[in-house]
This record gives C-alpha cells, sequence and structure tokens, in this order.
C-alpha cells in the first residue's frame, strides 16, 4: 500500500507517528511518502530554516521536544544568546544549539547547488524518520500574512505574525507569495498519481495543506488521483485543537467548525472527512456538501490514539474506495 500525506508542522507530525506505529511491520505497508509544506520557511541569521520539514523529521526521528512540539530535546541556546550580544536578531524567533547545526548543513547545500527535495533527503539519512520526506517545492515559497501592526497595513511573513504577534493581530488575507511560479517537487505528483491512499492529517488547512495545494499541479493532482482522499478535522468542538488556526480561517472566510473546513476543501478534494465524537452533529452538514463523514475520536493525546485516528482514516478510505 501507497499512502501519501499532505503534512504541516506539529499536528501533522503527530498524525504521521501514529500513522507509522498503525501500518507498522507486518501491516503490508510499502511506502509513506510525506509531502511537507515549505511556506513557513524563513532565512534567519543567513540561514535557510524549514520549521515544518524539520518537525516531521524530528517527530519521526525520535529528537523533538515532546513538550513543545518543535525544536530539538535537550536543546542549549549558546549561539542565540551571543548573537543577542551582537544585536543581531530576530529575537523573538528560538533557534537553539542544535537545531542551528540542521539549518547551517541545509544552507551549505543549498549553496553548492542542491535542490532542497535532495538536502531533505540527506537529513532524513541522520533522522531516519521511516518515511519518505519531500517538500512540496524546491522553489522559494514564503507565506506571508496581511494585516495592521502599529496602524499601518502590511505584509509580513507568517512566521513574524504567527511567532512574533502571536496571531493578535488581525488577518486580512493569506499570501503564498511565489507560489503562482513554484513547480511541485520531484516525486511529488508522481506519488500522488500512484498513492493508494491520500490522507490530510489534522494539520492548518490554510498555510499548511492549504500551502501544499496552492503550488500549481499539486491540487489537480488530488483530485485526478484514484485514490480516495481523506481529511481529519483540525477543528474540534469550534476550536483549533492546537495552535491558532481560528485566525487564520477568519482571514479566508471560514468559520472556525469542523463542517466549515470540510466544505471549505470541498467535495473536488475530499473522498471523506473524519470529524471529533463531539461533532457528531455535523456530520449530516458535511454529508450534505457532498463528502461522506464520520464521527470518531480525534484528540491526539498520545501515540496510540494518533494510530487510532490512522485506522480509523484508513479504514475509511477502503470503505470508500469499495463503495
Amino acid at each position: 500500500m501507497r499512502i501519501v500525506v499532505l503534512a504541516g508542522g506539529i499536528g501533522g507530525a503527530r498524525f504521521l507517528r501514529g500513522l507509522k506505529q498503525e501500518v507498522g511491520p507486518g501491516a503490508g505497508l510499502t511506502d509513506i511518502t510525506v509531502i511537507g509544506n515549505t511556506g513557513d520557511d524563513i532565512h534567519l541569521f543567513g540561514l535557510k530554516v524549514c520549521p515544518d520539514l524539520d518537525t516531521v523529521m524530528y517527530t519521526l526521528g525520535g529528537g523533538i521536544h515532546e513538550e513543545q512540539g518543535w525544536g530539538r530535546a535537550d536543546e542549549s541556546f549558546s549561539i542565540k544568546a551571543e548573537m543577542k550580544e551582537y544585536g543581531v536578531g530576530p529575537e523573538w524567533f528560538g533557534l537553539g544549539d542544535k537545531d542551528f547545526a540542521t539549518h547551517i548543513v541545509r544552507t551549505q547545500m543549498l549553496g553548492a547547488g542542491y535542490p532542497l527535495s535532495a538536502v531533505t533527503e540527506a537529513l532524513c539519512a541522520r533522522w531516519q524518520p521511516g518515511v519518505r520526506l519531500v517538500p512540496m517545492s524546491d522553489d522559494r515559497v514564503e507565506t506571508h500574512v496581511l494585516t495592521d501592526i502599529e496602524g499601518e497595513r502590511k505584509a509580513v511573513h507568517f512566521q513574524e505574525y504567527w511567532v512574533k504577534h502571536h496571531a493578535l493581530v488581525p488577518a486580512h488575507a493569506i499570501i503564498p507569495v511565489g507560489a503562482e511560479q513554484a513547480k511541485p517537487a520531484p516525486g511529488v505528483l508522481e506519488a500522488l498519481a500512484e498513492a493508494d491512499v491520500i490522507l490530510f492529517p489534522p494539520s492548518n488547512p490554510v498555510v499548511s495543506i492549504g500551502t501544499i495545494l496552492s503550488v500549481p499541479g499539486i491540487r489537480r493532482a488530488v483530485v485526478e488521483a484514484k485514490a480516495p482522499v481523506i481529511g481529519l478535522s483540525p477543528i474540534i468542538g469550534g476550536a483549533p485543537v492546537r495552535g491558532m488556526a481560528d485566525k487564520v480561517l477568519e482571514a479566508v472566510g471560514v468559520e472556525t467548525t469542523a463542517a466549515a473546513v470540510a466544505k471549505h476543501y470541498g467535495s473536488e478534494l475530499l473522498d471523506g472527512w473524519l470529524v471529533d465524537e463531539s461533532d457528531a452533529a455535523s456530520v449530516a452538514e458535511v454529508e450534505a456538501a457532498g463528502v461522506p463523514c464520520r464521527a470518531v475520536p480525534l484528540w491526539m493525546t498520545d501515540v496510540d490514539a494518533s494510530a487510532a485516528m490512522a485506522r480509523e482514516a484508513l479504514a475509511f478510505a477502503e470503505a470508500v474506495r469499495r463503495a
């Protein structure tokens, strides 16, 4: 079985850990390809930082800071402290010493002419995540947010909006800068075309999965794929499972409900949608929009819970395939 997952950072990574457990040895799995969001990528201190790719890599490779969900475990911050002494910022984005090493290696390889997809493969050779991690594009795409800061309307990098301002300033539009000119990374379209199952984990539907789909050719490949496409709601009980997805949903005119997110993706993309048991009342609304829907437990409280979610998603995909 060939599974393709479109993933952002923490939510996608934790779901993938459960998916790996569910389809472990003896389950007949032949391949998991993860198409990672690179719209969160940012250049800091002269280095190329890929937060979502690294979160997936560290989580599946056993190096993640479990409580944060991002960054390295047992981290130190000597370099950041020294940069501050030199008066070099930004101070609002925390990179640890071990994390700096990853970004230095990545930046060196990019400078030597290797594409991001090849660099990601090389980094994963150390971490052995157990999946094939592919960036959505080798081209530079950066998500920006049109917002109001100190009385001025301007577009800022998503990381500045999310990390520095904690999404507390109003968002008027989400702009994936460079997406229109970007091309899918090698292997992305092929993986989608050959997939047996395509999954949208509980990642941010606007700035994670939405950004991946904004790269020309990827959305069409998902629509035209022979595989069933199953999504898992990142919204439970009218609130994001984690983070501030409600802020960016509002920016694109989507209510913060499991049903609204399903309709945002639409029946063209989705063949099935899973909502949490607490949102069971929304199943009829989702199905009225043309998307088959089931209510199952969606809280990723631990790896076993994430594995159970993956089991439900794969079972739903099989039911859709047989229908």
